[in-house]
């Protein structure tokens, strides 16, 4: 009987997790939108999640921008932003995590596909905008991100901390610095310093 009882258990919260994560078609577009600078709001493509937590598209886009809600099967809390010309970055990115490849692996495989020509790299200066946060949330009441924060990545092919006056890495919180200087998937991070 305490077996019995344990097992309900796990599926009452399984299911109340679950209810919890799982956000509307019309929620999902909400929150993800709110990552795009507001003038691109309105045409974005916007990508979200079905009840399997497979990515789909929930809007088609008129405009230059993509969005793509919270994925309610990872920790924590993300939407993001970005132009049409880094989806091809993204999209390769997505079909090798299918494949099971890890992190190190998708970054190599497709700076090898970049240096080759057969996968487009993002346009020099095309940004990734993203709200982000182990404890943020889109309230679905008021609309808004909660308790996140912001962050943005500029794309810059083949940049080194030479050709942009940028550090390897912050020397102060909060200032631009460039990941992976000289290679394809160079690009400048800024992120705002930490609340803690």
């Amino acid at each position: 009987m305490k077996f019995i009882t344990s097992i309900i258990s796990l599926l009452v919260i399984s299911i109340t997790v679950s209810a919890q994560t799982y956000f509307s078609k019309e929620d999902q577009i909400a929150m993800a939108v709110l990552a795009a600078p507001e003038a691109a709001r309105a045409g974005a493509h916007v990508f979200g999640f079905n009840e399997q937590g497979e990515m789909i598209t929930l809007r088609e886009g008129t405009n230059h921008m993509i969005v793509r809600s919270d994925d309610p099967t990872k920790e924590g809390f993300e939407v993001v932003a970005y132009p049409k010309d880094v989806e091809p970055f993204m999209k390769r990115g997505r079909e090798l995590r299918a494949e099971g490849k890890n992190r190190a692996e998708i970054f190599d495989i497709r700076e090898k596909e970049m240096h080759e020509g057969s996968l487009q790299k993002p346009g020099y200066g095309s940004t990734l905008h993203i709200y982000y946060g182990e404890k943020a949330y889109f309230d679905s009441k008021e609309q808004k991100i909660m308790d996140a924060q912001y962050r943005s990545v500029i794309y810059t092919p083949m940049a080194t901390s030479e050709s942009t006056g940028l550090p390897i890495r912050p020397d102060v919180p909060g200032q631009p610095w460039i990941m992976f200087p000289g290679l394809y998937r160079a690009h400048i991070m800024i992120m705002p310093p930490s609340k803690n």
